[in-house]
């Protein structure tokens, strides 16, 4: 049988941060981190961090300096059979919060989760996605397509060294799609905002459901539009407002620079919301970011992939996400 073991490495993002050789450079932090402007980008980037966070938790907070957010990068990487495929291609990498009360001096850890990266999701959307595309007849999405993604993050979740590090369970935080409507409901959360319903489900949405996460919409207070929170559990029960707080300060303010057309619009999202990456009414935050190279760079990764992990392992990994699968299933019936 297959054997699957993950780890964990931590990385200190700040201002001094400088990518490590094995990042993946298509996430928000790591291009921010890259360039002559590396360090004043990332200084802006935590100011804007820190004052959205302080906007939010404004009780007991009459400077609006009380707290301040620190980052951590965490690199999951997979070893199979004791290979040590780890050394070679890191996972998944994720952000985790630790939120600092400047008046008590309080250290809180906060919402693992936050951005999401992985190679694997590189090779399934750059590679496997426009090769199934390509051919004659091809209709809707490859067959088991994301399955062996969401196996591994499952896994992850469920392994000693996710247990050992982390108390609760990710949040991951994203911007809404372009080719989604969505529509505001009367629900209200004090830190989350006026949450929003899609008028369809979306092709992440469905990959994201794989890796065991359902997803709710939300526009926090004097945010130009709403933010997709995937979650295991109880989004507005499992998490402390401060908590959500600093995921809300940390992932906006990412949006803000990656998709200023959306969440650094002149305008808010009314009744109905359809974003538009082609809005020209919108101001530009002062941070450098490349774009465009950021979505080269994500099928140069997909390759890598698919050369390191994929192609390598192919046999071991299909008889590990069968194995698991049918495990996962007996777990789910158990619990229902």
């Amino acid at each position: 049988m297959t054997n699957v073991a993950f780890s964990i490495d931590s990385t200190r993002l700040d201002e001094d941060y400088s990518p490590l050789p094995n990042s993946r450079i298509t996430t928000n932090f790591a291009n921010l981190a890259r360039g002559e402007k590396r360090q004043e980008n990332l200084r802006n980037t935590f100011t804007m961090i820190d004052d959205r966070l302080n906007e939010l938790a404004h009780r007991d907070n009459a400077d609006g300096a009380r707290y301040s957010v620190e980052l951590d990068i965490i690199s999951v990487s997979v070893d199979i059979d004791g290979e040590g495929l780890g050394d070679a291609v890191p996972l998944i990498e994720v952000l985790q919060t630790t939120i600092v009360d400047q008046l008590t001096g309080e250290r809180l850890e906060g919402i693992v989760g936050n951005n999401f990266s992985s190679y694997v999701r590189d090779y399934d959307f750059s590679i496997l996605l426009p090769a199934h595309a390509a051919h004659p007849g091809a209709d809707g999405l490859p067959e088991d397509f994301g399955d062996l993604h969401g196996q591994l993050f499952k896994a992850f979740l469920r392994s000693d060294a996710y247990a050992r590090r982390f108390s609760k369970s990710p949040v991951i935080c994203l911007s809404v799609s372009s080719s989604q409507s969505y529509h505001r409901t009367e629900n209200e959360h004090p830190v989350l905002g006026v949450e929003y319903r899609q008028s369809a489900y979306s092709a992440t949405d469905a990959y994201f459901e794989k890796m065991g996460m359902r997803v709710r919409f939300f526009l926090p207070p004097c945010s130009a539009a709403p933010l997709a929170f995937y979650h295991l559990g109880a989004l507005t029960g499992d998490y402390s407002d401060l908590e959500l707080a600093a995921t809300i300060g940390t992932m906006e303010t990412f949006q803000k620079i990656y998709r200023p057309e959306i969440y650094a619009a002149n305008h808010t999202a009314g009744d109905t919301y359809r974003p538009s990456l082609t809005n020209p009414d919108f101001t530009r935050t002062p941070i450098t970011y490349d774009r465009e190279e950021r979505s080269r760079l994500a099928l140069e990764q997909g390759k890598f992939a698919e050369e390191y992990f994929i192609e390598p392992h192919r046999a071991a990994l299909a008889e590990w996400s069968a194995d698991f699968a049918s495990r996962d299933l007996a777990l789910q019936g158990g619990r229902s």
